[in-house]
């Protein structure tokens, strides 16, 4: 099998149960699964992920991942962490964010942007799952598009660059998060990593190099402020001059 990302060889990763959450104890409040997941890992970027779920239609997923089930593996999703992510981005950019025209991808039910309105940002919301009258070609573009708790949900890695990419201006940021994998995968050792997790929709798992080759397929630079937060670009806008250094 190739990477999706570089085209290396990929190798098997791990097998792991569908139920596994990141919260182990939340397993037990789930009804019992007898589906087990294969992982694999690319050989040279290191990107590993779960290729049978690149079959998988919207309707699939909302109906085995993001169901009625999903708060309880995952109980900050609907307000805590939009709230606090809503906090972090109106403490960096302050006054800046009134004129920052904002995209929050994958945004759920839109409480981030809701947020961000509130405090006198033009935000708006886009989720596949949520939005699916809504064209992303009729969006425009956008100065900041968000992406939290994303790149690891998605099963088709490219699809998602060149979308982000479309929604970006020239001088845009986009501003993400996910746990890098480094340290925590790699070949001969069991797929035991926490954050793999089938069951929080955890079926992409990437490694700071594989985060770097995925944004070069659109040209983008990459500069990451901690292991889960992370920023792609092309030109340094004025107001991220103050977060954004040259990667």
């Amino acid at each position: 099998m190739q990477c999706p990302i570089c085209s290396a060889h990929c190798l098997p990763a791990g097998v792991i149960a569908f139920n596994k959450c990141c919260g182990g104890g939340a397993q037990n409040l789930l009804p019992p699964s007898d589906m087990n997941v294969s992982y694999v890992q690319c050989s040279r970027c290191g990107f590993c992920f779960a290729p049978e779920f690149s079959a998988w239609s919207l309707e699939d997923f909302a109906t085995r991942i993001y169901n009625e089930d999903y708060a309880v593996v995952d109980p900050d999703y609907a307000d805590a962490r939009p709230r606090a992510n809503a906090g972090s981005l109106l403490a960096t950019f302050g006054e800046r964010g009134r004129g920052i025209r904002h995209l929050d991808y994958g945004g759920g039910h839109g409480l981030l942007s809701k947020l961000l309105r509130d405090g006198g940002w033009p935000s708006q919301s886009y989720d596949p799952f949520v939005d699916r009258s809504v064209s992303l070609s009729g969006l425009g573009q956008f100065d900041l598009v968000t992406a939290y708790e994303v790149f690891e949900h998605v099963p088709d890695a490219r699809r998602l660059i060149a979308d982000l990419a479309s929604l970006l201006r020239p001088d845009g940021v986009v501003l993400f998060s996910t746990l890098l994998s480094d340290g925590n995968i790699a070949p001969g050792r069991p797929l035991s990593w926490w954050y793999a997790a089938p069951r929080n929709g955890h079926i992409s798992l990437f490694s700071a190099r594989s985060l770097a080759a995925l944004g070069a397929i659109e040209g983008f630079a990459i500069g990451s402020f901690s292991p889960n937060l992370h920023a792609y670009w092309k030109k340094v806008p004025s107001w991220a001059a103050h977060i954004l250094r040259p990667a």
